[in-house]
Parts: structure tokens; sequence; C-alpha cells
């Protein structure tokens, strides 16, 4: 083997020998690392890990029909500042001396809460103690208040010279106050999702979905920098016109406070459609009296009262048990059927018609035909209701709402108090339901809330008028009860709502012709049973009778005395349809003559 082979051959071993203890040293090193250095590298690791933070996706708004807002949520804002940065102490703190003053009698006179002094206090203190996240403000500020303390000559040097930033907090708020608040809903404090109304039946729409961002460190300094964008949430355009919603909520409220009402309802539908354009609740405060919104009796179900004879006698005129001309004898004394007595609210020897009884309200009249035509078959009685549509769980989007309960009775005699609305339980809204197919032909409509889902003004998803049942009863039974229920309010002599010249107008309008019905029906006392003195009143109606746009129905419990349907809920009403029908321009002069349009 010559020189040169031996001495390549050497230079090769060399190497290996080289590159094996290099080998060696690295696994020695890293077993070093993964026991000895193992907690400290793993600290280490735990600080270059970024914060990961939500980012809250903005609650989409509740608008009326008009496109008002609702409800929305508004962006506020808390300040702070970190006293620490490096240009506040540069040049003994120069930057920070020549704008402290000024900073702080911008927050005394934008913010408030503190004198200028008290402000310069606080932010000095927290500089001198190299403070890094000092709360400026005890409160949130608005986005106009940030607005103008962002034009401070500090502010304007930006966060990484001024140290100051702020950080955005959602708040949900209603522009129109009380306005249909037990309807629209409330929220789980600051953020929180629906508790109740439209905003927990829309709660996954409204939301949105949240998204992330990370605090990194990024040349020398930490920044926020966006991993998943929010997804703000969408807009929910209602049925409600916040016009409308302010005639029904004011005049409700003046005939719920005239009485000293325990609370009162009041619900307005748009006949063909059944959108509902204004919905009230108010309960009167226990404290101070004054009438807020508490409840949402507008779905609540009771015992109707007066007002579902007009359902009772459908049935029967439909079934053709009874015919509108046919008469029944009624008298002052009560009318003993079996262990109950019935009286009327307005007693007298006569004989009347159906269509009079219906007019006049007579307990005893709806009785004495109710168990003539159902006796032994009960159960028809309550069958024929259903076909009619009104115990279908088609129902409007307010959560919670109750159902309709109208049991078969065991007996003839609760069949008897069936008849004018005991043993029966409906809500506001299922009466009214009833009514706006009386007055829409027939047709029962689903009542509604919402029309749409948007986003930016872009429809996502719309909602349309949806039929219950396309006709509730026969063409001639439907007319025989648009009759009746005409009389009620226009024959002077007997009809409830009628003009009295001792009371006044009640349901009765010089400007709109208004149909409906009354009804009182005693409450029940616990550990009294039903109470003479305290009663639920209900005036249920549509106007323009010739031609109806709108269906309205008025409740208020427990009025002190005196009280009257007709008075205190008709008259509600009345002025409900005047102010309606001038703000809706339904009417129009022809030829000098106030005319309904019929376009």
């Amino acid at each position: 083997m010559s020189d040169e082979q031996r001495n390549t051959i050497w230079r090769f071993a060399i190497i290996f020998i080289v590159i094996t203890l290099g080998f060696v040293a690295v696994l020695v090193k890293i077993a070093y690392i993964q026991t000895v250095e193992r907690d400290e590298w793993l600290k280490v690791a735990e600080k270059q890990v970024p914060t990961v933070r939500p980012i809250t996706a903005t609650r989409g708004n509740i608008l009326d029909c008009n496109g008002r807002l609702l409800a929305s949520s508004m962006p506020q804002y808390y300040m702070y500042m970190d006293t620490r940065v490096p240009a506040l102490h540069e040049k003994k703190g120069a930057l920070f001396t020549a704008h402290v003053d000024s900073l702080a009698k911008d927050l005394a006179n934008i913010v408030g809460g503190h004198s200028q002094a008290e402000y310069k206090a606080r932010i000095v203190q927290a500089y001198r103690k190299g403070e890094k996240r000092l709360k400026v403000c005890d409160h949130r500020i608005n986005y106009l208040q940030r607005q103008e303390l962002e034009q401070n000559a500090l502010i304007k040097k930006g966060k990484y010279r001024s140290g100051i930033f702020f950080e955005d907090q959602h708040r949900r708020i209603k522009p129109y106050g009380l306005l249909a608040s037990r309807t629209i809903g409330g929220i789980y404090g600051e953020g929180g999702g629906g508790n109740s109304g439209l905003e927990k039946r829309f709660d996954k729409e409204l939301r949105g979905e949240d998204g992330l961002s990370s605090i990194q460190k990024i040349g020398g300094r930490y920044e926020s920098v966006t991993i998943d964008e929010a997804k703000d949430g969408l807009d929910v355009v209602t049925t409600i016109d916040a016009n409308l919603q302010d005639i029904v909520e004011n005049a409700l409220l003046e005939r719920t406070a005239l009485r000293g009402a325990k609370w009162g309802c009041c619900i307005l539908m748009e006949t063909q459609t059944g959108f509902i354009r204004a919905i009230a609740n108010l309960d009167r405060s226990a404290t101070d009296g004054h009438y807020f919104e508490a409840q949402n009796h507008a779905v609540q179900r009771v015992e109707p009262g007066s007002t579902f004879k007009t359902i009772a006698l459908m049935a029967a005129l439909d079934d053709g048990k009874i015919d509108i001309d046919d008469t029944v004898s009624v008298t002052r004394q009560p009318w003993k059927y079996f262990t109950v007595k019935h009286r009327d609210a307005h007693p007298m020897d006569t004989l009347l018609t159906v269509r009079s009884a219906l007019a006049v309200s007579s307990n005893i009249a709806l009785a004495k035909l109710i168990t003539r035509s159902y006796e032994g078959s009960a159960n028809k009685f309550v069958r024929k209701i259903e076909k009619m549509g009104l115990m279908d769980s088609v129902y409007c989007e307010i959560p919670g709402a109750d159902k309709v309960r109208i049991d078969v009775p065991k007996d003839t005699v609760t069949l008897s108090k069936m008849a004018y609305g005991y043993s029966v339980e409906l809500s506001p809204m299922q009466i009214l339901m009833f009514y706006n197919a009386i007055a829409n032909g027939g047709r029962m409509m689903r009542p509604m809330l919402v029309t749409a889902i948007q986003q930016n003004g872009e429809i996502e998803k719309r909602f349309r008028p949806e039929v219950v049942k396309s006709s509730i009863c026969g063409s001639r039974t439907l007319k025989d009860i648009q009759g009746a229920l005409h009389d009620v309010v226009w024959d002077n002599h007997l009809g409830t709502a009628a003009k009295k010249a001792w009371i006044g107008n009640k349901a009765q309008s010089n400007l709109v012709s208004i149909a409906g019905k009354t009804g009182t029906a005693q409450l029940i006392i616990p550990g009294h049973g039903y109470s003479g003195r305290h009663h639920r009143m209900t005036f249920v109606g549509y106007f323009p009778e010739e031609n109806p746009r709108y269906t309205c129905i008025c409740m208020i419990e427990d009025p002190q005395y005196p009280y009257d349907a007709g008075l205190d809920c008709g008259t509600t009403v009345r002025v409900i349809a005047e102010k309606t029908m001038a703000y809706t321009g339904c009417y129009v002069y022809r030829n000098g003559e106030r005319v309904l349009d019929k376009r």
C-alpha cells in the first residue's frame, strides 16, 4: 500500500471519528435538555405561546317594519393607559409632563365623574408606580366621547407613545325605551344570549359567530393579531310599526291608569296578513303604582268571558243546531240549570233572537242555546271548535306562548258555563286570531311578528303570511256572525259596546266603523272562588267594518270601580282605530267626500 493510500484512509478515519463524536455530543445535549434543563425550557416555551382571546361578534339589530331600531348593540369602551411605554419616560418624562394637564382637563369635561385635579392625581400616581393597565375612567364611555377624546394631543400620538388604548364592549339598548319591551325581549347581561321574547326566539341568528385573536410579540412590541374574523349577527325585521305601537301603548296606558287596573294588554293585527303591528303589555308596579312592561300577557291564557260566546254560537250555527233568527227567553231572575244559576249582566224579561242575544251578551241565552244544541254530545261541540282552527298549534314567534285549553266537559253543567267563556282558556293573541278570521272573510291567519332575517340590508330569509285555516265556517254562518258583531257596536238599544246617552260612545266612532264583541269574566280569588267584585274586561273588534284592515283586542285585568267592558276596552279600541286610520291614510277624499281607499 502506498503512502498516499494510507494517508487517505487516515483522513477518512479522522473525519468519521469527528462526525461520530459530534453526533454523540448532540445526543448528550438533547438528553441533558430533556432531563436536567427540561423545566427551564418548558417555561421558556410557555412564554412563547401566543395568548388567544375571543373577538366578540356584534349582536344583530331588531328592527320595526320601517327599519327603525327596536333593539341594537351599541359600542362602548373602557379607557386604559400603560404608563410604562418608553416614550413617556424619555428626556425625563418631557412628553408626559407636557400633556398630562390637557389630558386630565379633557377627561373632566368629556367624561366627567371627577375633576381635572382628581384625574391628574390618578394618572400621575400610576405613572410613578409604573402601572401597566391603569383604568383611566371608572365606567364605559360611548362612541362620541371616544371620538372627542381622540382629538387630545397626547392620545393622537397613538398607543405606543401615549400608552392610551381603548377596549370595546357592546351594550344592548332599546332606543324606544319600553316600547314593545316584553315582545322584543332581553338578554343575559352584557353580551349574553337572549332570555325572552324575540331576543330568545332568534338568538342563533342575532348572536353571530365569535372570532379569535392572539397577543404576539412582533418587532419588540406585543400586538393583537386576528386569527379568525368575527361574523356579526343578522338583523331581525319585525312586523311592528313603532308609530302604531306608540298609539296602542298610550291608549292602553290612559285607560288602565284611569281604572287603576292590575294589568292591561292590547294587540293590533293587520287583517289580511296576520302581521302584528303593535303589542302592548302594562303591569302596575306594587311600589309606586306606575305601569311598565313586566309580563307578556298577550300569550298567556285566561278565561275569555263573553268573547267566547261568538265562538260558541258559530259552532252551533254552522252545525245547523240553531238559526240566527231563532228565539230564546231570558228573565231578570237567574236561570237555574241543575246546580248552577246563570245570571245576566243586563237582566230583562224578554224574548231574544240569537243575533240580539249576542249583541246584549246574555249569559242565560247562550247557556240555554248551547246546552239544548249539544246536551249529551259535548264532545261534538269541542270537536267543532277544533275544526275551526282555533286549537291548531301554529302560533306566533314568542317563546313560551300558552296553548288553548278547551277540554271536552264531563257534564252538561260545565258545558253551560263554557257557552259564555268559563272552563275554557285562551290567550288574547288567540282570541284576536279568531276574530281576525271573521274580519278576513273566514280565513284564519297565523299571528306574525317577524317578516325577514337580513344582513347589511340584504334579505337572508323571508317569512310570508301563513294561512292556518282557509275557512273557519260556512259563508252563511260567517255573514250571520258578522251581522251580530255589528249590532254589538251599533245597536244603541242592546249593544254592549254601543253609544249610551249616560255613558258615551264606547266603541262607536263617528270616524271609522267598528264591529266586535265585549267580554267580562269574574276572577278567581284564591281560597274564595269566583268574585263578583273582581273582573277581567275585553273588547275585540275589527275596522273599517266595510273593508277590514285591522283587528284589535284590548284586555284589562281587575279594574277598580266603576268599570264597563264596552266603555273601557271598547273606547280604547275606538281611539286606536281612529288614530290608526289617520296615520295609515286608509281614507281618501273624492269629490269633497271622505271614502275608504280600497286599493
